[in-house]
């Protein structure tokens, strides 16, 4: 069965050329079928006398021949010399090939098919044009395409389709559009994509049925656009130049929905047609041309407008705005299918306007302040990020370092709080950190500013001043508040500065013990003390608290942590040296002495005589320890004959050696019996003292102020605190009368033997670790007479050194090797040059001072 063939391609010349040597050639092998063949000659032929000739006849014989070819598919061959070689005899063949009757179709009849062909291809081009199916086979149709371009027509048939497709666009569809554009830029710009979308369905057909031309003659034309192309600079030309105003319209409509889109306008904006349009304004090649600058023209005066609506609000509502619109502008240009350089172009107005042009507003201080005072990290995050795309962030650092040192200020000055002072130092160093953590991105600069603005207000000599001192009063409370830890543990801590996951997961990463471990927990926050502590230019008020209270720690044994309190020696060594923390290990090896030095009088009292009290003695060197006055008291019998003997038995071990007896920092543990059981009570010496006078009198009898005074011999001071404690306090041992807060000489006092209380070890408030406000005068004076010292001995040693030294050097010198210890005043300087003069240390001598050995 042979398949069926199309009439109108057998009239093609070239078909019926190709169909009749075909046929030639499958009558020379009978037997062979339609599909390939191998034609090439025998091994044996001799290829150079090989010859093909064309016989011509008469036309009567070729219309009759040419039906035989198309009818019967047979040829005639003659063989003129040799015969059909042979399998076995490869070298013997043909020598002569004779082809007869072969003769082409007549002009008439091609003339005709090309005709028709052109009238089929119009006719569909007809049909396209009104969205119908072409009568004509697609098949059919690149078919004749191929055959108009092989008879080199195809400069022809690319210029009538050009001419048909700029009529229907110019005159058909154009007025389509105008028509039914509508009255807003958003309607024309959607008639011009929805008949897009038609344009180019019809192009993609034409495309396929001209496909021969486009591939063939378009192709390799640098003067003819290819078909595709055609197509779109037709329809851009119809709209952009032929349509009046639709070409600005289209690009209106365009900035119009992005405008609805900005302002929320939901029923008006079409995201879809947006998108589309923008593709379609790149297939066109005009989007960066024409489109971009009107974008970016319109968007710049919304950044004004928007700017100029928000400049009355706060600093925080503006950076919020700006920050949502900007990110909003980011996501619709991804969205869209904006270029990338729109969107930079766009966001670098964006950023010009609202940031650069507005940096006065954003970096207010007063408004920056308010952010900072509310915490509003994601405001500052957002202000910072405004900044740092601008490249600005370091302005930033401005207003940052006047809230630090105006919060800072007056945090320190405010008399009414001071016992608060370094946890709301603490609190505000914290937020701040987090601050540079989560919104600044860990900027160093900022870290930097932090630390200069600390130390900026804490050594501030108006701060300083304001206590009357002449003293860091900051230094003086960190080491309270290292005391308050030390001596509670984690108990202590404030919860507003317990660390918080982040801060817990850096620890971890930094080494450090797990966040289960209070040990850790007490260390970090010992930690966070000491950050403040690295602020402060003058150590020695520090220096001379902490010694003072690690005193009091040490002798009344209330330390929550042995570890803790050797950690905090080291870290105190590492920041400040083994000279600063001398006096301070030699108090930690008085106690391990003493402590051997109490096994030894046990022993040696086993021996001899046993005893009913437990006296527990702590011998301290003095030149580690700090100073307390003497004060007499008269101490019970009992009492009295046990120090003695550990006094000659101290003596007796260590010759030249004398004990002086500090009963003001002794502390007891008494039993007390009452109506409702006994008790054992937590006091100081000077309590335990006035309670065991109590012994001699019957349970109705009283004490008069007048009677326990001359039985103490204690001063009215230290007798007056004592009372207080035990008859006006929480814990009321004794009974006053009349009652009242104050003690008087009047008052008497009689035991409260219907006491009672769920503990069975109970402790009364220990006066004499509670620090006075005389105790806190005569500290810091003390410091001022070390610095007065200090000072002088640097002099001493600078001029040794250098001999001769002028005025203004001296001065600086001075200042530069003593401001670790404590800053110290150039007219303070002066003053102690001219005691050195006076003691002959030094001379003046032409402006100068001598040093004179």
């Amino acid at each position: 069965m042979q398949p069926a063939r199309d009439p109108s391609v057998e009239h093609d010349p070239l078909f019926a050329q190709a169909t009749t040597k075909r046929k030639v050639y499958d009558k020379q092998i009978p037997g062979t079928s339609d599909e390939f063949r191998d034609h090439s000659p025998s091994p044996g032929a001799n290829p150079k006398r090989l010859k093909t000739t064309h016989t011509s006849c008469d036309s009567g014989r070729q219309v009759e021949m040419n039906k035989m070819m198309v009818n019967q598919r047979s040829a005639v061959i003659d063989l003129t010399r040799g015969s059909l070689p042979s399998n076995f005899q490869p070298h013997t063949g043909a020598k002569r090939l004779v082809i007869k009757n072969l003769r082409t179709t007549s002009n008439k009849d091609a003339n005709e098919y090309y005709e028709r062909t052109w009238n089929e291809l119009d006719n569909a081009l007809t049909s396209i044009f009104a969205r119908e199916q072409p009568a004509t086979p697609l098949e059919v149709l690149c078919r004749g395409v191929e055959a108009t371009c092989r008879r080199g027509r195809a400069e022809e048939l690319f210029k009538h389709l050009r001419e048909r497709c700029e009529k229907y666009l110019d005159s058909t569809l154009l007025p389509l559009i105008l028509e039914q554009a509508g009255s807003t830029n958003v309607d024309g710009l959607r008639m011009v994509y929805k008949n897009w979308t038609i344009w180019n369905e019809q192009s993609t057909l034409l495309r396929s049925i001209f496909s021969y031309l486009d591939r063939s003659y378009l192709l390799s034309s640098k003067e003819r656009p290819q078909l595709e192309d055609m197509g779109i600079s037709q329809f851009r030309r119809m709209v952009f130049t032929h349509g009046g105003n639709l070409g600005s319209r289209v690009l209106s409509g365009m900035c119009d929905l992005v405008a609805y889109d900005r302002d929320g306008q939901d029923a008006l904006f079409d995201a879809a047609l947006l998108r589309e349009s923008v593709s379609m304004l790149h297939i066109f090649g005009i989007y960066g041309r024409s489109f971009e600058p009107k974008f970016i023209r319109q968007s710049e005066a919304y950044f004004e407008q928007f700017s100029e609506e928000r400049r009355a609000t706060s600093l925080k509502e503006y950076i919020n705005a700006c920050d949502r619109l900007l990110a909003k502008e980011a996501v619709r240009c991804d969205a869209y299918n904006f270029d990338s350089t729109t969107k930079r172009i766009l966001l670098d107005s964006a950023h010009r306007i609202l940031v650069e042009e507005r940096s006065e507003t954003l970096l207010d201080t007063e408004g920056v302040s308010k952010l900072l005072d509310t915490n509003a990290i994601q405001s500052m995050q957002a202000l910072y990020d405004l900044l740092r795309l601008s490249n600005i962030q370091n302005k930033l650092k401005s207003p940052w370092e006047v809230y630090i040192k105006k919060t800072g200020s007056a945090i320190v000055s405010d008399k009414e709080k001071v016992d608060e002072m370094v946890l709301r130092l603490l609190e505000m160093k914290r937020t701040l950190d987090v601050i540079i953590r989560d919104s600044f991105k860990r900027d160093e600069e900022f870290t930097y500013s932090l630390r200069e603005a600390f130390g900026n207000f804490i050594n501030d000599r108006k701060n300083t001043s304001a206590w009357g001192t002449g003293n860091s009063k900051v230094g003086e409370m960190i080491a309270k508040y290292i005391d308050m830890l030390l001596r509670g543990g984690l108990k202590a801590v404030p919860r507003s500065l317990i660390s918080d996951a982040a801060d817990r997961s850096a620890a971890e990463q930094g080494g450090q013990a797990s966040t289960g471990d209070e040990d850790a927990e007490l260390d970090r926050q010992l930690d966070q003390a000491l950050e403040l502590f690295r602020f402060i230019e003058g150590k020695d008020v520090f220096e001379a608290f902490y010694k003072k209270d690690l005193a009091r720690r040490l002798l009344m044994a209330r330390s929550a942590s042995q570890d803790a309190e050797r950690n905090m020696l080291q870290k105190l060594k590492g920041e400040c040296g083994s000279s600063f923390t001398h006096n301070l290990e030699q108090m930690f090896k008085d106690q391990e002495l003493a402590r051997d030095e109490m096994i030894s009088y046990k022993q040696s009292l086993s021996n001899t005589s046993k005893t009913t009290m437990d006296l527990q003695v702590s011998v301290l060197s003095a030149a580690a320890w700090p100073t307390y006055p003497d004060v007499k008291v008269n101490l019970p019998a009992e009492v009295a004959k046990h120090i003695e003997k550990y006094d000659r038995h101290y003596k007796h071990k260590h010759t030249g050696r004398r004990l002086t007896w500090k009963h003001g920092l002794a502390h007891s543990i008494v039993r007390a019996q009452f109506n409702k059981g006994t008790k054992e009570l937590l006091v100081s010496a000077f309590q335990a003292i006035v309670l065991v006078l109590f012994n001699d009198i019957g349970p109705d009898g009283n004490l008069s102020y007048t009677d326990i005074a001359g039985a103490t011999g204690l001063i009215d001071a230290e007798l007056e605190r004592t009372l207080q404690s035990l008859a006006c306090g929480k814990v009321r041992i004794l009974q006053k009368h009349p009652k009242g807060r104050d003690v008087n000489h009047t008052d008497t006092f009689t035991v409260n033997l219907n006491f009672t209380d769920p503990k069975f070890r109970i402790k009364i408030n220990q006066i004499q670790l509670k620090e006075t406000k005389e105790e806190n005068k005569e500290t810091h004076e003390r410091v001022a007479q070390d610095r007065q010292y200090e000072t002088q001995a640097a002099i001493v040693r600078i001029m040794k050194s250098r001999k001769t030294m002028d005025h203004a050097n001296l001065v600086a010198e001075v200042i530069n090797q003593t401001k670790s210890r404590g800053a110290v005043e150039p007219g303070e300087i002066k003053k102690n040059i001219e005691k050195l003069i006076e003691k002959d240390y030094l001379e003046r001598e032409d402006g100068a001072y001598v040093y004179l050995a």
